[in-house]
């Protein structure tokens, strides 16, 4: 059985923890309590050096980093992640745009809008990455004009990776209903079997803390 070290607000976690369900690998979630600290304890990165999370064990085998999980789970399983290798460099093209473009700035832009103080935030910071999202989601837009999945006409790992903070609530700057061609490819990527809300697929959420 594998276990995925996660909790329900981190988009991150979200990505390996919906490819796990949509492969339809035997897992289960571990919660971990990074709202009180428990990433920076000695216990958790002796588990992971980098102190995030999601963290993947099966049997002894240890991954951290959402996208090596993602590639470890698809090629385990032989699902989500392209059937050659020109499809499996065009999933991995969008899977470093996620990281460096999309997830990469809509992760620290929701935590810095809805989970620190309000006196704390920056208002030039949101602005600025608001900006950077929005250039990053245009290009999604583009492709998914052309193609139902980012990487082709098969749901993929990449399109998890770039989805990852998208279904979140909280308000972070995007709204789907800007996007009609992200709008559509959200509402298929939801009417997969197995599809899961973040919330409803890891335990841990801002609820629990209100």
């Amino acid at each position: 059985m594998i276990k995925l070290h996660c909790f329900g607000e981190s988009g991150n976690a979200y990505k390996a923890a919906l490819t796990l369900e949509l492969s339809e690998a035997e897992w289960e979630p571990v919660y971990v309590d990074f709202f009180n600290g428990a990433t920076r304890s000695p216990e958790f990165r002796a588990l992971n050096v980098m102190g995030e999370v999601p963290v993947m064990e099966d049997g002894d085998i240890m991954l951290s980093q959402s996208g090596v999980i993602q590639d470890y789970v698809s090629s385990k399983t032989g699902k989500l992640g392209g059937r050659s290798a020109a499809e499996r460099r065009e999933i991995l093209r969008w899977m470093f745009f996620d990281n460096h473009k999309v997830s990469g700035v809509a992760g620290p832009l929701r935590f810095n809008m809805n989970f620190i103080p309000e006196d704390k935030q920056n208002a030039d910071v949101i602005g600025f990455m608001q900006m950077r999202l929005a250039s990053a989601l245009k290009v999604m837009e583009r492709q998914l004009a052309d193609t139902p999945y980012l990487a082709g006409d098969a749901l993929s790992i990449a399109d998890i990776a770039c989805v990852g903070y998208l279904f979140y609530p909280e308000p972070f700057g995007f709204d789907r209903n800007d996007y009609p061609h992200i709008d559509a490819w959200m509402t298929r990527i939801e009417a997969t079997p197995g599809y899961k809300h973040p919330y409803d697929l890891m335990p841990g959420s801002p609820a629990d803390r209100a």
